[in-house]
């Protein structure tokens, strides 16, 4: 049914989507990138990280107790224009140095996005339906993955890596406006928005241990998933073979078709779970990241792309699956009118350390592993860097007793 709050709802995903694009679209590039500029797999690392990571976390604070205060539309439109205009710049960058700094810019707009975009839909969706919301917008990170890696491949093989940055840089751009004007702000929070101070909220999650759980659970498992999400398309390069397109149709599959299942199954299995004992939003994600550790060893693993394929896409949908459950559970740790900032503060700690170290903690093993595996370094620091799914498993079930204690209806 197309009501305003579904309307609302698609478009806060296409804008993820264009985020996700924006912010994935290095990792399908990172070969012919590191080859123009003549760059170590820990310079990628860099860039793919904490380069992007390092102002997107920091600045998503600020401008999340903005949006609380000012409006959360407003602060989303005007991100997007910000971030798109620096991902076109990254395709003038001659150098490094200028690289780095476009994708700091980039990190700086993608900063307002996702916070707010949280709090829109839970002030818009009823307690009972807000994990399938969120799920719902959750499906920006497989589309605009997979759009990424599939975009970035073509271009990247029949013009350049230059006009793939360009060309999806000024799609974001014309796509702010619109945004603005279509996308009324919920009046529920208007009254409020003007009261909320980030102190306070912080004061008020820093007091709940099933905020730090949920919060470091996510980060490490975003440390694994970031770094696969970059790291990947080298992999199958490196040790299966495959050319560029075939690496972008490749990842780009397993992205759509898993990550899709993943972040659907955790939104509808979260809000069922989680009508019965809040608890649940927690048990989920950690039977799911211990489940996704010894399929993705194998995929690793294989020596054949078919096998790979099929071995990926399970674990790639278990990946997602606390998506939806975890950031349900943080919008119930604050009030409504806090939500936005709660995020943030979410978000600060679970991409400080996940994007911002994922990245380059595989890049700088895979530097470090090479004089033992040799072109096969890559693939062995991805099997060891699995154990960042296990740390998440642990630290999710020992958030499910004390987010049944903290939970806020």
């Amino acid at each position: 049914m197309l009501t305003r709050r579904n309307l609302t709802l698609a478009a806060l995903l296409l804008v993820y989507i264009f985020n996700f694009v924006d912010r994935q679209i290095l990792g399908i590039l990172a070969g012919p990138i590191k080859a123009e500029l003549q760059l170590s797999d820990t310079q990628l690392g860099l860039l793919g990280g904490i380069a992007f990571a390092l102002l997107y976390s920091t600045l998503a604070v600020p401008l999340a107790v903005l949006a609380d205060r000012t409006g959360r539309v407003r602060v989303i439109a005007i991100s997007l224009a910000v971030w798109s205009g620096f991902t076109a710049l990254c395709g003038f960058a001659g150098s490094y140095v200028q690289l780095f700094l476009c994708r700091l810019g980039v990190g700086v707009g993608e900063a307002g996005g996702v916070a707010p975009s949280y709090a829109v839909i839970a002030d818009s969706f009823p307690p009972k339906q807000r994990a399938r919301a969120l799920s719902i917008y959750s499906l920006g990170i497989p589309f605009g993955s997979a759009i990424g890696v599939l975009f970035g491949g073509y271009v990247a093989s029949l013009v350049d890596w230059r006009t793939a940055f360009i060309a999806v840089g000024v799609a974001g751009a014309v796509l702010a406006p619109l945004f603005g004007w279509f996308v009324r702000e919920p009046a529920a929070v208007a009254v409020a928005a003007p009261k909320v101070r980030f102190a306070p909220v912080a004061r008020r999650l820093a007091r709940k241990s099933s905020f730090w759980l949920l919060a470091l659970g996510a980060a490490s498992s975003s440390t694994l998933g970031y770094g696969l999400a970059f790291w990947l398309p080298s992999l199958l390069q490196r040790s299966l073979g495959l050319d560029l397109i075939e690496t972008s149709r490749f990842f780009g599959a397993v992205l759509l078709i898993g990550g899709t299942a993943g972040v659907l199954a955790g939104g509808w299995i979260g809000d069922r779970v989680g009508a019965a004992d809040r608890g649940g939003y927690a048990k989920l994600p950690a039977i799911a990241f211990v489940a996704a550790v010894p399929l993705f060893a194998a995929g690793a693993l294989s020596g054949s792309a078919g096998l790979a394929f099929v071995l990926f896409l399970i674990p790639q949908a278990l990946a997602y699956v606390w998506l939806a459950p975890v950031i349900t559970a943080v919008q119930h740790l604050v009030p409504a009118a806090e939500r936005a900032t709660a995020s943030a503060c979410f978000l600060l700690i679970n991409n400080l350390i996940g994007l911002g170290a994922g990245t380059l903690i595989l890049g700088n093993l895979a530097d470090r592993l090479t004089p033992l595996y040799g072109n096969e370094a890559l693939r062995m620091a991805v099997v060891f860097g699995l154990g960042f799914y296990l740390l998440a498993a642990v630290l999710m079930a020992c958030a499910i007793r004390p987010l049944r204690r903290d939970w806020i209806d």
